[in-house]
């Protein structure tokens, strides 16, 4: 695909030492083996091997999406305010969304993902249903103000991203489409050599109804995943169905709760500091601001996390937001810290893992105090529960409800969404249907992050020499290496190999450098190209060459005029698998 390249004519400037603001492996990696630099926080230059690797994720991307049916296009990277206030995202997205004005004042956004504009480009130009389906896509720079830039281009500002909209007659069709898009995504990082899994996943801030992140494990990922053994599904831990357990069969406490001082003890581990007592004896009253304008409040274990994801789906509503401290003083009579549900005159919705509890302790709405010996079925008779809590390894499956989860790290590369009418309502994409009458379209979104798949490639596949890449990504297949350049017969030698890879259609780069052999080897390893063919003056000698795969302990020797043809074999034989 990229054809052959002698090392001492390509940018590809090595560091022996890791970069001192890099904190994950392939930030360090990228920079350390030349593919990055970076340019301003969370943006950054893509160097010719960094290059190399992005367009052979792109590559793989575009076959397969072809393949599927879709179209590839090309939208504007910047977009006019009001298709963005159109969907109503113009005032909802925050501040990652780059506002931006032109010379007549007029204001515009650097698009962080194109639903609008798609959505636009289709209400315009699709009149009616026999036009449909259809599926457009586009690989291009986003840009998202992350608050906290890092991780190089696994958490960047800029990227680039493969960004996938279709649109449909009815849900049935669109549903379709959903799972299509899965199963090509399933393809495309098995194409990358990655291992990888699809879970159920939260909606966030592009909406719709259902969804699906696909990560790539590793023990550095961001995100938190578990699955059932038992059963196979996978969720991201904010989303993952926890199943119910038996509410115990206890009969309630005698006399009331007794309020205790808990002098500036606040947080849940000052309490349980200061009381002496587990983390799961206690309940946590949080106190919510709906998007609609509602305070609710969420109760659950003290050892346990509220997912936030799981709450807006409970409440019905698009989003929450922790109480600021004068909503909180004004429903508890308390400061931030001592609320608790007693006597509460708003919504409470508990999680399952409440239900009965005996023995807990509450804020006791009043500063500095808490109420021990609290009784669920008592106390709090009249609580809505759900399940609200993020999952973790251990916790029963909902779906089966035989299994127990399993945890996982992952770093999510793909998302795929159903969108339903969320955007085609409120832009007024609409077709005639095939009884007459105008219907509003059906979506669908599916989005690649191409330079995060880079990232994460390396994330999963590394060692402690350097960068171990899948033949499917590398920026060339074999790496030669001439140990010593200086000589005439060597270099001769070396040369007619090289010539001999580009014509089998095999990528090479050749280390031609005058440099001492040892620090081409530690270069060849920390650029990771999976085949390394050396050759030297005694190899010359006897017509052989060493071959090394990237992560073998061993190397073999394979005579010259054969070392063409049964790499380029086993190239083609483990890409075409």
């Amino acid at each position: 695909m990229y054809g052959a390249v002698r090392y001492s004519r390509l940018l590809i400037p090595t560091l022996k030492e890791d970069p001192s603001d890099a904190e994950v492996v392939s930030h360090k990696l990228m920079v350390r083996a030349g593919m990055i630099r970076q340019v301003a926080r969370g943006i950054y230059d893509l160097l010719p091997l960094g290059l190399r690797v992005v367009r052979k994720v792109e590559h793989i991307v575009r076959e397969e999406m072809d393949r599927a049916g879709a179209q590839e296009i090309l939208m504007p990277a910047v977009c006019p305010a009001g298709l963005w206030q159109e969907s109503g995202r113009w005032d909802q997205y925050g501040k990652e969304l780059l506002r931006i004005k032109d010379r007549a004042d007029r204001e515009f956004c650097f698009g962080p993902t194109h639903e609008e504009v798609v959505t636009d480009l289709v209400r315009r130009e699709v009149r009616s249903y026999r036009d449909l389906p259809i599926n457009l896509y586009q690989i291009q720079s986003k840009f998202r103000d992350e608050i906290r830039p890092r991780f190089g281009l696994m958490r960047g500002r800029e990227f680039i991203m493969k960004d996938a909209y279709s649109f449909h007659t009815d849900y049935e069709d669109c549903r379709r489409e959903y799972q299509h898009m899965f199963d090509t995504y399933t393809r495309i990082f098995e194409r990358c050599g990655l291992t990888f899994r699809p879970v159920e996943a939260a909606t966030g801030a592009i909406g719709g109804s259902m969804s699906h992140e696909f990560h790539v494990l590793a023990e550095s990922g961001e995100d938190a995943l578990v699955s059932c053994p038992s059963c196979r599904y996978a969720a991201n831990v904010e989303k993952a169905e926890i199943r119910k357990g038996e509410s115990p069969a206890v009969e309630s406490a005698v006399g009331a709760p007794q309020k205790v001082e808990t002098p500036g003890r606040r947080t849940i581990e000052e309490v349980s500091a200061f009381l002496k007592l587990g983390q799961e004896s206690f309940i946590k009253t949080l106190l919510f601001s709906t998007d609609s304008g509602d305070t609710i409040a969420a109760l659950v274990r003290g050892d346990h996390e509220l997912s936030e994801d799981k709450l807006v789906s409970v409440l019905g509503c698009q989003s929450v937001a922790m109480a600021e401290s004068a909503e909180v003083l004004k429903h508890t009579g308390a400061a931030a810290g001592y609320a608790g549900p007693i006597g509460l005159k708003i919504r409470i919705v508990a999680d399952h893992a409440l239900d009965g509890v005996t023995g807990a302790v509450v804020g006791a709405n009043e500063d500095d105090c808490h109420l021990v010996e609290v009784d669920q079925r008592r106390d709090m008779s009249s609580l809505e529960f759900a399940d609200l809590r993020t999952a973790a390894p251990g916790d029963g499956c909902a779906r089966c409800g035989e299994g127990a989860y399993d945890g996982h790290r992952g770093i999510e590369v793909g998302q795929v969404f159903y969108l339903g009418t969320k955007y085609s309502e409120a832009m007024g994409a609409n077709v005639l249907g095939e009884n007459g009458k105008q219907q509003v379209v059906e979506m669908g979104c599916y989005g690649i992050g191409v330079t995060r798949t880079a990232a994460a490639a390396i994330e999963q596949h590394h060692d402690e020499g350097g960068i171990v890449w899948p033949l499917a990504l590398a920026p060339a297949h074999v790496h030669l290496v001439n140990v010593k350049s200086k000589d005439e017969a060597l270099s001769a030698s070396c040369d007619e190999l090289y010539d001999a890879f580009l014509a089998a259609g095999v990528e090479i780069l050749y280390d031609d450098r005058n440099e001492r052999a040892g620090v081409k080897f530690k270069d060849a390893d920390l650029i990771g190209i999976p085949y390394r063919v050396t050759l030297g003056p005694k190899g010359v000698e006897k017509g052989v060459a060493e071959v090394k795969r990237r992560n073998a302990t061993d190397a073999e020797e394979i005579p010259l005029g054969d070392v063409v043809r049964v790499l380029a074999e086993r190239i083609n034989t483990e890409l075409s698998l």
